[in-house]
């Protein structure tokens, strides 16, 4: 275990090995903090046994190390149990950890958990004076959660939202909706959006695309039933531009055929629709960069503008360009005609127009997108360029 004084937990139950959504999260985060000179120890919800991670291309004195505490119910617990691990011992393992450790940490940064995992670690935090920091990444919808509006897990994630999260000693926020709801708490605050390790993507080298090309476009991730991003939207717009005359292939990655279906009301999907069912993170960026452009649509709710879509950064660190409406911090970073193209709002006309658009360019302004796209995610999405920032902010406490 690490015993420098100079170390930071990094807790959460939802946190594993890097391929989940949180997780790659958590990772631009650590990596930023170990190449800001911090050695840091995810404390995650899994069995995993402590294991020491080489993140490629550091630069920086630090270190990072994973150890999986339990905190989540197996798969075969059963409800009960699962409920009384969730609802009342959410956290004790951790603190459990924390208080075994030979050296108290420096700082403790906690991702995600609820209000009963809040509880837990501020009551520690405060009791050995190490101070609290949180990653506040999202607005709970209740409709994207198990149990719904009037579940316990959205009471407690409201409840974490708006009381705990404001107590802790210092935020960071993933987006400027988050940013600017705490920046009345008087806490310290940081923004910081998805970031993870573009220098070292390996991306297709291809400098030229062919005039004569179809018209590539990918999704890939979670519709949640159509509820979060338009998938469905999406493929009726494909078919509309097929219609017109346009050659166009749609890939999906992570839905599956029958989930795809069902967004289609059971229609026939368009020819050129493609599924292709979940695929293994390391692939991802492979999958992306064989398109011309990933799609990414969603309502313009507060969840979508609290949030910060991780598939939007991974698609500009691939060099593919974006489709997409604006929500969030998008607009900072996706450029009309530079880093993709924008749509107005996330109707059915507005996609088709865009997808008109693209279909529409040619091959050396496809590439030249793909450029932009690459450079803009370096500058801005590259977690070196957060590591002067992160650590500034840690050293608030230091």
């Amino acid at each position: 275990m690490i015993r420098r004084s100079r170390w930071v937990a990094c807790a959460g139950p939802f946190l594993f090995p890097w391929g989940e959504a949180g997780s790659r999260r958590v990772y631009g985060l650590v990596a930023s903090l170990a190449a800001a000179g911090y050695d840091v120890v995810v404390a995650g919800g899994g069995p995993e046994p402590l294991t020491t991670t080489a993140l490629p291309g550091i630069d920086g004195p630090g270190s990072v190390s994973h150890i999986g505490l339990s905190e989540k119910p197996p798969p075969d617990a059963g409800p009960l149990a699962s409920s009384i691990q969730t609802l009342l011992r959410w956290g004790q393992r951790t603190v459990r950890w924390l208080d075994a450790q030979p050296t108290r940490p420096s700082h403790v940064l906690v991702h995600g958990g609820q209000a009963q995992y809040m509880f837990h670690l501020q009551r520690w935090c405060r009791r050995n004076r190490v101070p609290l920091i949180v990653d506040v990444v999202d607005w709970f919808n209740g409709r994207h959660v198990r149990g719904g509006y009037l579940g316990p897990l959205h009471a407690s994630m409201k409840l974490a939202l708006h009381h705990y999260y404001p107590r802790c000693d210092g935020i960071i926020a993933i987006s400027s909706y988050l940013e600017n709801h705490y920046r009345r708490t008087d806490k310290p605050i940081l923004r910081v959006p998805p970031t993870l390790d573009v220098k070292n993507l390996t991306v297709d080298a291809r400098q030229t695309v062919d005039d004569s090309s179809p018209l590539r476009l990918v999704y890939a991730g979670n519709p949640h039933g159509n509820r979060k991003d338009l998938l469905g939207t999406v493929i009726e717009a494909v078919g509309h531009i097929q219609r017109e005359g346009a050659s166009v292939e749609l890939r999906v990655y992570g839905p599956t055929l029958d989930d795809v279906r069902h967004l289609f009301d059971g229609r026939p999907l368009p020819d050129g629709v493609r599924c292709l069912g979940r695929l293994p993170q390391a692939q991802v960026a492979g999958a992306l960069q064989e398109a011309d452009f990933s799609v990414l649509v969603r309502r313009p709710e507060r969840a979508a503008d609290a949030g910060f879509s991780t598939k939007f950064c991974e698609s500009l660190a691939s060099g593919t360009p974006v489709i997409a409406n604006l929500t969030s911090d998008m607009g900072r970073y996706l450029r009309p005609n530079l880093e993709g193209l924008v749509c107005r709002d996330h109707s059915l006309a507005e996609v088709t127009e865009a997808f008109r658009t693209a279909a529409r360019l040619s091959g050396a302004q496809r590439s030249l997108m793909r450029q932009a796209a690459r450079s803009q995610a370096l500058e801005s999405f590259d977690y070196r360029a957060y590591a002067e920032p992160l650590g500034s902010f840690f050293r608030n406490w230091d």
